[in-house]
This record gives C-alpha cells, sequence and structure tokens, in this order.
C-alpha cells in the first residue's frame, strides 16, 4: 500500500508540474477560459500572524494544497486504463461518498438558501485544495475519516497565531487551534458553523457529510449569490483570504465544472504540493500516540527533512541526502534556559468590550432590524484595539437569525477598536432576543445585547371592492368580504386578524340576531379569531348568512397594529309588486 501511494504521489507531482507551467502560460496570454483573478502579491501568500488571528476565515488560513488540474478537459468516463485523456479522467474521479456528500449537501442548501446557488462542484474545488477529497477517500461508510486530518497548530510560527478556542476538543490540543477535517475548519469556526449532514445528531468536522454542508451554509452567508462572480469570490476569500488561494479554487471549480465521476472510496488521486513547502504538518491523518499537528510516521507527505516525490535526494535513489553532523550544545549542563518572549497579539491586550452607540433593537416579526449591534474592544485603560475577533451570538429560544441564517457571527475589530454584527433577520417568535458578544481567543466577560421582535401589524384595512352586500332573510350573502391590510403603504403580511359582527358602532360586542358565519359543524358564529392576511395583505372571510332578521348591521375587522374597518350588510325582504286591477266582467 506504502508504495503504491508513493506512486500516485509521483505520479500526481509530475502531472502538477506539467499544468502548472502550462497554466502560467495560459494566464499570461489571457486564454479563454482561464480565470485570473488578479496577481498574487506577498500579503496574499502569508498573512501576518496578528491578521490572520482577528479574521473570520474558515480555515484560520492554513495551508493548502497547491496542485493544479490538468490541462485537459476531463473525460466523462473514466479510464480503465493509459490512454487518450487517461489523466484527465483520473484527476476528475471524486470518491463515491464524497462525492455523494457535495451533492446532497447542494440540494439541501437548494432549499434552505436557494438564493444562493450553491453548485457542488464549488465545494469539490475547495475539498480537493483542503484535504484531497478526504486524502483520496478516507473515509468510512459512515462519511466520517478512517483517521482525523489535521493541519498544522496555529502557533504564529509561519502560521497564523490562533491560541485555543475549544479545550482540545476537535483537534486534541489546548494550546493552539488547528485547522480540522476535510474542509479544515478551525474550532472557532465549527462552533458555529457545524452542521449535521448525515442526521446522526452529531456536527463533527471529520465527517465529510457535516463537514460538506457545514462549508455549503458558511458560503452561503451575508446573503451571498455564488452565481454572481463578485459574491463568489468574496466567499472563496472568506474561507481562505489569500488571491492565490481563490485563483487555485477557480481553476478546480471551472475543471470540475467540465466532467467527473465517482471512483471507488480510497482510490482518489493524491496532491502532492502544499502552500507553505512542506513546513509543519499539512493536512494529514494523525495516528494514535502522535503529537497534533505532526506528521505521522510512515506518512508520504513532503516535510522539512524529506525531498518532495520525484525528487530524490541524490542520483539514483529517493533516499534523502544524509543530514549534517550535529553541533554539540555550547551552554554548560545546568544552566537555567531563558524562556522565549513573545510578542503580545491583540487579542491579548482586550480587557473588556464595552458598546459602540448601538441604537434601541426593535423589529417586526419576518423584518429585518434597520440598527445593527456595533462592540468595542478596549485595553485596561480605555484604549481601542484593532484586528480582534468578536463573536456575536444569538442566545436562547428564538428564531430571530442574523442575515443568512446563522445564529453567531465573526466579525473583527476596525482601527477604531470596533466590530459592527451583521443585520438581524426577526423569525416569527416575539419579544426580547439577546446578543451576546464575546472576544475569539480570551475570556473577558460578554456583552449582551437586547432587541425585542414585535408581532406583524397592519396600520391601515380597506375592502377589495365595493360591491353591496345584501341578503334576504334567511338566505345567503352572494359576495364575500375580502380585505387588504398595509403597513406603512407596505404589504403587511402575516398579520393576526378578528372578524365579529358587532351590536352597534358604539358597542363592539359580537350580536346576537341578524348575520352570521358557520363553524366547521355548521353552527351559527359571530365573532371568527385566529385569522391572517396572506403574502399579498389579503384576507378574505368565509361566507355570511342571515337569520331572519331583518335591517342594517355591522362587521367589524380588526388587525394587530390598530388597523380596524366596519362593512355595513343590509337584510331586507325582497321587494313584491302589487297584483293589477282585474278588467270588469263583460256583460
Amino acid at each position: 500500500m506504502a508504495a503504491q501511494f508513493g506512486r500516485r504521489l509521483r505520479k500526481g507531482a509530475a502531472t502538477t508540474a506539467v499544468a502548472a507551467v502550462a497554466v502560467a502560460a495560459l494566464s499570461a496570454s489571457q486564454a479563454p477560459g482561464v480565470n485570473d483573478h488578479g496577481r498574487q502579491t506577498a500579503a496574499d501568500a502569508t498573512p501576518s500572524p496578528e491578521a490572520s488571528a482577528s479574521d473570520g476565515s474558515a480555515t484560520g488560513n492554513s495551508p493548502y494544497y497547491t496542485d493544479l488540474p490538468p490541462l485537459k478537459s476531463p473525460n466523462p468516463s473514466p479510464s480503465t486504463g493509459p490512454g487518450p485523456g487517461g489523466t484527465g479522467a483520473t484527476e476528475a474521479g471524486i470518491p463515491a461518498t464524497v462525492l455523494d456528500a457535495y451533492k446532497k449537501a447542494e440540494t439541501t442548501l437548494r432549499e434552505a438558501k436557494p438564493g444562493c446557488n450553491l453548485p457542488w462542484q464549488l465545494l469539490a474545488a475547495i475539498g480537493r485544495v483542503e484535504s484531497g477529497q478526504a486524502r483520496g477517500g478516507q473515509v468510512r461508510a459512515d462519511g466520517t475519516t478512517i483517521k482525523p486530518i489535521l493541519g498544522p497548530q496555529l502557533d504564529g510560527n509561519g502560521f497564523a497565531l490562533i491560541k485555543d478556542t475549544d479545550d482540545g476538543a476537535y483537534d486534541g490540543n489546548s494550546s493552539y487551534d488547528q485547522a480540522v477535517g476535510p474542509m479544515q475548519f478551525i474550532p472557532s469556526t465549527w462552533a458555529w458553523a457545524g452542521r449535521d449532514g448525515n442526521g446522526d445528531g452529531k456536527k463533527d468536522p471529520n465527517n465529510i457529510y457535516d463537514a460538506a454542508l457545514a462549508a455549503g451554509h458558511y458560503l452561503c452567508r451575508n446573503n451571498w449569490d455564488l452565481s454572481q462572480q463578485d459574491d463568489l469570490d468574496r466567499a472563496i476569500l472568506s474561507y481562505n483570504q489569500s488571491r492565490e488561494y481563490l485563483n487555485l479554487v477557480m481553476r478546480w471549480l471551472e475543471y470540475y465544472r467540465k466532467g467527473t465521476h465517482e471512483v471507488p472510496d480510497g482510490t482518489g488521486t493524491l496532491p502532492g504540493n502544499r502552500s507553505d513547502d512542506g513546513a509543519g504538518a499539512s493536512p494529514t491523518p494523525t495516528t494514535p500516540g502522535s503529537t497534533p499537528g505532526t506528521t505521522p510516521p510512515g506518512s508520504p507527505t513532503p516535510g522539512p527533512d524529506r525531498p518532495k516525490p520525484g525528487k530524490p535526494g541524490k542520483p539514483g535513489g529517493g533516499t534523502p541526502a544524509p543530514k549534517p553532523p550535529t553541533t554539540p550544545p555550547t551552554t554548560p549542563p545546568g544552566t537555567p534556559s531563558t524562556p522565549p518572549t513573545t510578542t503580545p497579539t491583540p487579542t491579548d491586550t482586550v480587557d473588556h468590550l464595552e458598546d459602540a452607540g448601538t441604537a434601541k433593537l426593535t423589529a417586526m416579526a419576518g423584518d429585518t432590524f434597520g440598527k445593527r449591534i456595533s462592540t468595542r474592544a478596549e485595553t485596561e485603560a480605555g484604549k481601542a484595539v484593532a484586528k480582534v475577533r468578536v463573536r456575536f451570538t444569538i442566545v436562547g429560544d428564538t428564531d430571530t437569525t442574523f442575515t443568512g441564517g446563522e445564529s453567531v457571527a465573526t466579525v473583527a475589530t476596525n482601527s477604531s477598536g470596533v466590530a459592527v454584527a451583521p443585520a438581524l433577520q426577526a423569525g416569527e417568535k416575539t419579544g426580547a432576543v439577546t446578543v451576546r458578544a464575546t472576544v475569539v481567543g480570551r475570556t473577558v466577560p460578554g456583552l449582551d445585547y437586547k432587541a425585542t421582535v414585535t408581532e406583524r401589524a397592519a396600520d391601515t384595512l380597506a375592502r377589495t371592492d365595493d360591491a353591496a352586500l345584501t341578503c334576504a332573510p334567511g338566505g345567503e350573502f352572494a359576495t364575500q368580504v375580502e380585505v387588504k391590510a398595509t403597513y406603512n403603504g407596505a404589504v403587511a403580511d402575516g398579520v393576526a386578524a378578528t372578524a365579529t359582527l358587532i351590536t352597534s358602532a358604539d358597542d363592539a360586542t359580537a350580536n346576537d340576531k341578524g348575520p352570521y358565519f358557520k363553524d366547521a359543524d355548521g353552527k351559527t358564529v359571530r365573532t371568527l379569531t385566529g385569522l391572517k392576511t396572506d403574502a399579498k395583505g389579503l384576507l378574505k372571510l368565509p361566507k355570511l348568512y342571515a337569520d331572519d332578521t331583518t335591517g342594517n348591521f355591522l362587521l367589524r375587522i380588526t388587525t394587530a397594529g390598530g388597523a380596524t374597518l366596519t362593512v355595513e350588510l343590509a337584510v331586507a325582504a325582497a321587494e313584491t309588486s302589487s297584483p293589477s286591477a282585474s278588467a270588469s266582467p263583460s256583460a
């Protein structure tokens, strides 16, 4: 198996090398069909530890695989052997369980967030770049990886600096965070973005069904429409804030769109090159007893002391060149070591959170709150702290969310130390809503904000026609009463209403005679409750009937918000013509 693994890597490396040269040439010539999203800068390639620690990326800007797709379009049918299109067909193959997870996530998001237009090929592109499709499909039948896949610990040593946020629950590391699973979520992001994609009641970042669905929701937040290139770019960059990463994912996305097929689990192609050139640990399965964030024994992943596949340390073999002799230490034994000094990060300097002028938060059920929560991170001396991640969490029993459907959002403070949460979207449950702001990576008291969701309301009611409402005693009114509700001139949908046949204009109690409605059992009722306007603000009342009492009567309709409409009803006997005088009898 190890030999086969090595052959795959060597083949992948060779293919990648050819592809890299060709893609570079195509990009330079602006060949049709090749997306160039801009030139990468040094800042794009290696974000500063401070910036990385305060961003909201899914992966914490962890390293990723940089292998490019083949130039040749994938063969829709897998090639069974060498020949034309063989390499393309092999690269296009996605392990069956992994492919199924991507497609199920797309189906779920199509229903949950139809405006996002998430293609499963985007999940496949990110999965390829992040973990080589779960290390070539090394997953069990339920989608859980055979061994956990962990990125390097984000300790600021060549990577972002993100101190432990999960007490090692997901990554086994209680000092620093590490990206976890086939989609490489950092624990602080998984805490709010995690989803149960396979219906087992758990949210496991090492399960491809859970991770793929979580990635889909993550990419669909902020009301992004992924059919629009600008939103697609924003979504990909939010996953890993590197222009090179964006370009790479886009190339794999276009490649998978041209055709793909499933291959048996465990037989997918494996990438061999990483964005950090093998420094530290790659997203590689851990083995029992291994240290989180290190490459396990026997792993073929290139490392600092191992030449990359296809690049042997000396002619004629793949054995690494011998290491130079180790210089003995010059410090005398017993000399106390000086502990290394570390520069405090912005997060380390935060002492508390302060409200940054948040206005009163009130919205009607179903509406978007007009004001947003603003929080400022400050030092003990009251100085603002920039580049700190603030997590906003909606707590309690409520269906209110942030726009995009999430209950948690992480936002970095700006140069003034202020983080502004996404807008709140009121649900249908009315009452108080609590939003808690906390500092990611530091234990300081949270700051709670109160928001209020009021019931849907209308301020105006009007009939949709002006037909007279008349009926003969004991008969049935020919016209049903229909009204339209509005609020500030806009359609008022889902507004609760009550209809009552009242005694008089000054007495709103139900009348005991005259027109009436019928309930499901055909019994007489003169008050209807539990009514609601439809999506167009319309409310059509049931049929009205009349007893034997004649005269004029009143129907009053009221809604939440105070809108009232009184309608006149008339019950009168039909007019009969007087008989004509009969002709006098003839003589």
